[in-house]
């Protein structure tokens, strides 16, 4: 089984030499495979090249989602400081009205003691 092939295999032209000593149809044999090999190398590179760019569209992709999710965020937080600034807006009108009530209130009081004190 090893006859003929040395511990290091040769490379290149000594064996496609080696070869055809081994097999005289082994040389075309070899020819005719290293160019099937090729087309199949070929073909796996432009299939790993199409699998990296589905890779990267999917990146793409996530990063689109996570631009779209970081925007929905951020809308979020807009209406919560909205709500909350309208929140701030209604205690204060509310404190107003509750000042004038207590205006109107004093008035009176003193309406009532001028009344009471002129009486």
């Amino acid at each position: 089984m090893t006859q003929g092939f040395s511990v290091e295999e040769p490379r290149g032209r000594k064996a496609l030499m080696f070869k055809s000593r081994e097999d005289p149809r082994g040389l075309k044999a070899l020819r005719f495979n290293s160019r099937e090999d090729r087309e199949r190398e070929r073909e796996r590179e432009r299939e790993r090249e199409r699998e990296r760019e589905r890779e990267r569209e999917r990146e793409r992709e996530r990063e689109r989602e996570r631009e779209r999710e970081r925007e929905r965020e951020r809308e979020r937080e807009r209406e919560r400081r909205e709500r909350e600034r309208e929140r701030e807006r209604e205690r204060e009108r509310e404190r107003e009205r509750e000042r004038e009530r207590e205006k109107y209130i004093y008035i009176y009081i003193y309406i009532y003691i001028y009344i009471y004190i002129r009486s």
